[in-house]
């Protein structure tokens, strides 16, 4: 066990020190959320009424977990060309423990949803978010947030193993993780949708997620959406840590 926490924090300290030096990890984690946020404030804000509260504090709860939603892409990415440059196999040649491999880079994942988040609410803030909620609140949204980051971090693993080619990676994650991020309740009300894709929306774990954390920091209702999202969250762990580990196996056999 020690040797699993050990090389579990070897590795966490090796993905934050990734982060920080590739530009490209920093603008998707930062800039990209900060586009959103002032495309949706300023161009599609005024178009769109939400009952009960303002679109910029609707919004900011979709933005959170949309960025959190595209963080898996980082997950998979840097998995796939650790895998692609021969990297994964040099460490599983170490007297190294597996599963730290993926529980570092997914715990890393999870600490730089924390900076995004962290960076979202700075420049909602600035564009008119105003939160409502009590400390707790608050907590218990970040809590959410997080465990939703590592919980799709290891979906973004297991996508990685299967298909450890970066560039059709990349293609294939968008493919999934766009209309999940877009046919939800991350920026309209799934209720002005057509019936099939309001009860799409309405239920799937983004949507979960996003109602979650609004609820938290909004006067809207939650509707069952804080525990619904938890439970999708460990579902989401319970399905993939064991695939990873018996996809992981296989990588370590060729």
């Amino acid at each position: 066990m020690n040797h699993l926490f050990g090389d579990t924090m070897l590795l966490l300290r090796r993905s934050i020190t990734h982060t920080f030096r590739s530009p490209e990890i920093l603008v998707g984690v930062t800039v990209s959320p900060i586009m959103f946020v002032l495309i949706f404030r300023y161009v599609f804000g005024g178009a769109i009424e939400i009952a009960g509260t303002s679109y910029v504090n609707f919004l900011m709860a979709g933005i959170f977990v949309q960025s959190i939603a595209f963080g898996a892409l980082t997950t998979a990415m840097s998995l796939a060309y650790d895998l692609e440059k021969g990297i994964v196999e040099r460490f599983f040649t170490l007297p190294m423990s597996r599963p730290a491999i993926v529980i570092g880079r997914t715990i890393a994942d999870a600490i730089r949803a924390v900076f995004t988040i962290f960076i979202m609410v700075i420049v909602g803030i600035i564009v008119g978010y105003r939160p409502e909620g009590s400390p707790v609140d608050y907590a218990a949204a970040v809590g959410i947030l997080v465990l939703f980051s590592f919980a799709i971090s290891w979906v973004g693993a297991l996508m990685a193993i299967f298909i450890p080619n970066p560039e059709a990676l990349q293609q294939l994650s968008f493919v999934i993780i766009l209309p999940l991020t877009f046919i939800s309740s991350a920026f309209v009300d799934p209720a002005t949708m057509p019936a099939g894709l309001q009860a799409f929306a309405e239920n799937q774990p983004v949507s979960q997620a996003v109602d979650a954390v609004r609820s938290l920091t909004t006067d809207l209702p939650a509707d069952g959406s804080i525990l619904n999202s938890v439970l999708w969250s460990i579902g989401i762990l319970v399905v993939s840590v064991p695939m990873v580990a018996w996809a992981f196996r296989r990588v370590g056999s060729r």
